[in-house]
């Protein structure tokens, strides 16, 4: 994982000066999540182990899929990467990219996962609080987990708050044993902390 990163860095890279210069960084970062979803799809990974399959028709079937999603220079930078046996790693490269325009745009993209749809004033509120806690703008995604219960799950980077039912309840049940372990529970009433003499 670690070397596929590495060799995704002047890619990643490259595309960012680009797009930066051109003006274009959501453009691009919406064509290169494009690209790196149609790329990690198992049936083009099938699909171009097959010999009959040109480099050009590899890069057709990406260019297609993704549409409008691709302008010029990125499907420019697609046909590099195929000269360059390089396609497989989009993923890593649209990763790559996206922090590299986080720190430029001193955003965070924020992932929240909540038990139910959150409404506009919701959401708004959310992304508020959670700029503020960050000292960044952030980039809110949202998605719905019923079996969270109630409550969210919220993901930045590396830090995961998990403010779900569902964790909530998985906690109290990790304590509870913590405790039973411990013999808590266990005693006679005559040995609790409260004993009257």
């Amino acid at each position: 994982m670690a070397e596929r990163a590495t060799i995704a860095r002047p890619y990643a890279k490259a595309a960012f000066d680009y797009a930066r210069g051109a003006k274009a960084l959501a453009p691009w970062s919406k064509g290169l999540q494009a690209a790196a979803a149609i790329v990690a799809d198992a049936r083009l990974a099938e699909a171009s182990k097959n010999p009959k399959l040109t480099e050009a028709q590899v890069i057709g079937v990406i260019t297609g899929v993704a549409g409008d999603d691709l302008d010029a220079g990125m499907r420019n930078f697609i046909s590099v990467l195929a000269e360059n046996h390089r396609l497989l790693l989009l993923p890593e490269i649209a990763q790559q990219y996206e922090a590299l325009r986080a720190v430029v745009e001193n955003s965070l993209d924020v992932d929240v996962v909540s038990a139910v749809t959150l409404d506009a004033a919701q959401a708004g509120k959310l992304s508020a609080a959670l700029s503020q806690r960050f000292k960044r703008q952030v980039r809110m995604q949202t998605s719905v987990d019923a079996s969270l219960l109630g409550g969210a799950v919220i993901r930045a980077g590396d830090l995961v708050i998990d403010g779900s039912l569902k964790g909530r309840l998985e906690r109290l049940g990790t304590e509870l044993d913590r405790y039973g372990h411990q013999g808590i529970g266990n005693q006679r009433p005559d040995q609790g902390a409260n004993r009257q003499v």
